[in-house]
C-alpha cells in the first residue's frame, strides 16, 4: 500500500478506523505473559461468574491461591468458590455448570495437579468450553515446566502415570489431549518471575482487562437502523480473508457515517489483536497545510502510537502497517474513486418509519410515540426531514414537553422549518438561553474537539456554570462528549460560525478560523491588520503566521495557552 496515498486520503476523511490482523499470526507462535484471545462467540454468551480457578489444593491453596484471591477481591473480581461442593470420583453437574458459567478459567498447573482425577476432568471440561463457548483460558505454570506438561515427562509425568493406573483408556486419552492443548497456551511461568506478588498483580490486571473488554456493549442499543447498515457493509469486510481491505462509507454530513463506523468498530474490533479508531482527522489536520510532509509524519506517529499503545514512537519517514481493514468515512465519493477504493457503502436518507423511530428515541426514549402523540410525532418528523442529525435535535427539543406544549409549538415549526438541516438547527439554537447560545458559538469557533477538563478550566472566566451549559447542549443534541472530548457536529459548528459572521457584518472586525485564510488577509494590499491573536494557536503555526505578518505594525504575540487547538487563529482587521 502506498503510504503517501494512505495519508492523503485520511486527511480528507472525517474519521477512519483500522483493525490490524498482521500481528495475530506472528504472536500465536510466541510465548508471552498474557492471556489467550477469546473466540468471538464469547461476547454473546451469558456468563454467571468472572473466574473459575482449577487447582490442586495441596500445592497452592494455603499460600499462592490465597494471595491470588486476595488480589482479585481488591480489584472486584469474583471467582467461583467450591468450598461447599463435596468431591467424589468425578465432577458433578454443579461444578460443570460453574465451569460453563465462568467468563475466564484459570488453570494452576502445579506438581501434583495431575494426581487428581477431579482436576483432570475439570481441565477436560474447560478446554471443551474454550472451543465451544469462547471461554478465555489463562494458564499458570507454577513450579512446573510447560514441556513436562505437554510431553508428560519429569515429575509431572510420573504423577500423571500413577493417576492413570486403573482408569479406562477413554479417560486417559481425554486427559492427555487436554494436557497437550493447555501446555501450548501462552501463560505465566513462575520460574520467570523473581517476585510472586508481581506475577499475581499482572495476572489480576490481565483478568480485569479481559472482563472489561468482553463486557457486552449497550452503546448502540438505542440507535435505529444499525443492523441494516451492518448487513450491507459486512460483505465488503471479508473477515475470513487476510488481504488488505479498504472500505469507504460515503454520504452527506449528518447522515450518520461516523456512527456507523463506530458501530462496526464496536462489533468487530475484539476479533483482532490490534485495533484503533481515529476520528476528526479533518479538523485536527486541516488542509491546505503549510508543511504537509510534517503533518503526514505526525498523523502516522499518532496512528502507530495508538495501535501499539506506545507514546515514544519515533517516525523518520512515511510508511504504514500492512494486512489491515481500513474504513474511511467521507462526504466526497470522488475521493474514494480517485484512489481505487471500489468497496463503497453509500448511506442513504432514513425511510419514513425509520425516521420516526429516530425522532421518537430522542423525544420519548422509545421507538414509538406515547399514546395520543402519534399524529404530532409524525408531523414533526416530516417537518424535520430525514437526516438523522436533524431528527435527533428536534426530538431532543420536544423531550419532556406536554401535549399542550407540542400543540403550541407546531404553528411556529410549520412556518420556520423547511426540512433543511440549517432551519432545524437554527430553531433549536434560538430556543436556548442567551448564555447557552454564546457557549454554542464559543465551541463552534474555538473549542470543538477539545478536552472537556481544559474547557471547564478556562471558560469560567467568561461563562457562569460551564458544566451545566455543556450538559444542556448535550441534552439538546447540539454537541456531545465522547472519550473526554467535546464534539460538535460540523453542521452545528458551521451554523455557529455563520451566526457570528452575520452578527458582525456591521462591526469593524471579522473573525478568521483558518491559517491559510488569515495569511491571505495579511498579504492582501487592500487591508491592514489591526491585530492578530495567536494565543491559542500551536507553536509551529504561531511562528509561521508571525513571519507572514512581519512588518505589520500592530502584530503582537501572546503567550500560548493550554488550549492547543490546531489551526485556530482569531484575527480582526479593518479596511483601508
Amino acid at each position: 500500500m502506498d503510504s503517501s496515498f494512505f495519508l492523503t486520503i485520511v486527511i480528507a476523511a472525517i474519521c477512519f478506523f483500522v483493525i490490524l490482523r498482521k500481528f495475530r499470526s506472528e504472536q500465536e507462535n510466541k510465548e508471552i505473559n498474557s492471556p489467550s484471545l477469546s473466540p468471538p462467540s464469547s461476547l454473546s454468551y451469558k456468563w454467571k461468574h468472572d473466574v473459575f480457578p482449577s487447582f490442586r489444593g495441596v500445592d497452592v491453596r494455603r499460600d499462592f491461591l490465597s494471595h491470588i484471591q486476595k488480589e482479585f477481591q481488591r480489584k472486584g473480581i469474583t471467582p467461583f468458590i467450591d468450598n461447599e461442593i463435596k468431591r467424589g470420583e468425578s465432577i458433578g453437574p454443579e461444578l460443570i455448570h460453574a465451569i460453563r458459567g465462568s467468563k475466564i478459567a484459570i488453570i494452576l498447573l502445579s506438581r501434583n495437579y495431575a494426581s487428581s482425577k477431579w482436576c483432570l476432568d475439570e481441565l477436560v471440561e474447560i478446554m471443551k468450553c474454550r472451543e465451544e463457548l469462547g471461554q478465555s483460558v489463562m494458564v499458570i505454570f507454577y513450579k512446573v515446566d510447560p514441556y513436562d506438561v505437554k510431553t508428560l515427562a519429569g515429575e509431572f509425568g510420573k504423577v500423571f502415570s500413577k493417576t492413570c493406573a486403573g482408569n479406562t483408556k477413554e479417560d486417559i486419552k481425554r486427559w492427555r489431549q487436554a494436557l497437550g492443548k493447555v501446555a501450548t497456551i501462552a501463560g505465566y511461568h513462575s520460574s520467570n518471575w523473581d517476585n510472586e506478588a508481581a506475577m499475581i498483580e499482572r495476572l489480576a490486571i490481565d483478568v480485569s482487562n479481559e472482563l472489561i473488554s468482553s463486557a457486552p456493549s449497550s452503546d448502540f442499543d438505542g440507535f435505529v437502523g444499525m443492523k441494516a447498515h451492518l448487513e450491507n457493509i459486512e460483505p465488503f469486510l471479508r473477515l475470513d480473508s487476510d488481504e488488505v481491505k479498504m472500505i469507504g462509507i460515503c454520504g452527506p454530513s449528518g447522515i450518520g457515517k461516523s456512527t456507523i463506523a463506530r458501530f462496526i468498530f464496536s462489533k468487530y474490533s475484539h476479533e483482532f489483536e490490534l485495533s484503533v479508531f481515529m476520528e476528526n482527522i479533518k479538523r485536527r489536520y486541516p488542509r491546505p497545510c503549510y508543511d504537509e510532509y510534517s503533518m503526514k509524519l505526525q498523523l502516522q506517529k499518532e496512528f502507530l502510537s495508538q495501535i501499539m499503545n506506545q507514546e515514544d514512537i519515533k517516525i523518520h519517514h512515511l510508511g504504514v502497517a500492512k494486512d489491515s481493514r481500513i474504513i474511511i468515512t467521507t462526504q466526497d465519493k470522488r475521493l474514494l474513486n480517485a484512489h481505487g477504493i471500489n468497496h463503497i457503502y453509500e448511506v442513504g436518507y432514513s425511510p419514513e418509519e425509520e425516521a420516526l423511530q429516530i425522532f421518537c428515541m430522542y423525544a420519548f426514549g422509545q421507538m414509538s410515540p406515547y399514546d395520543g402523540f402519534e399524529n404530532l410525532a409524525w408531523e414533526v418528523t416530516k417537518l424535520s426531514g430525514k437526516l438523522p442529525l436533524g431528527l435527533r435535535v428536534m426530538g431532543s427539543y420536544f423531550r419532556g414537553m406536554s401535549k399542550h406544549e407540542w400543540e403550541k409549538e407546531l404553528p411556529r415549526l410549520r412556518t420556520r422549518l423547511d426540512g433543511k438541516i440549517e432551519s432545524i438547527l437554527k430553531f433549536s439554537y434560538d430556543a436556548l438561553r442567551e448564555e447557552d447560545k454564546d457557549l454554542v458559538l464559543c465551541i463552534a469557533w474555538f473549542i470543538n474537539n477539545e478536552w472537556i477538563e481544559k474547557v471547564e478550566e478556562h471558560l469560567p472566566k467568561n461563562f457562569v456554570e460551564v458544566s451545566q451549559g455543556l450538559h444542556v447542549l448535550a441534552e439538546k443534541s447540539l454537541m456531545s462528549i465522547s472519550f473526554g472530548y467535546i464534539w460538535m457536529h460540523n453542521l452545528v459548528a458551521r451554523l455557529g460560525r455563520k451566526i457570528v459572521r452575520k452578527e458582525s457584518i456591521h462591526e469593524p472586525g471579522h473573525v478568521l478560523v483558518d491559517v491559510g485564510e488569515t495569511c491571505q488577509v495579511l498579504n492582501n494590499g487592500t487591508m491592514t491588520t489591526h491585530q492578530v491573536f495567536l494565543e491559542i494557536c500551536p507553536q509551529n503555526q504561531q511562528e509561521y503566521l508571525l513571519s507572514a505578518c512581519s512588518g505589520q505594525r500592530h502584530c503582537e504575540r501572546f503567550p500560548p495557552s493550554t488550549l492547543q487547538i490546531p489551526s485556530l487563529v482569531i484575527s480582526t482587521y479593518k479596511s483601508l
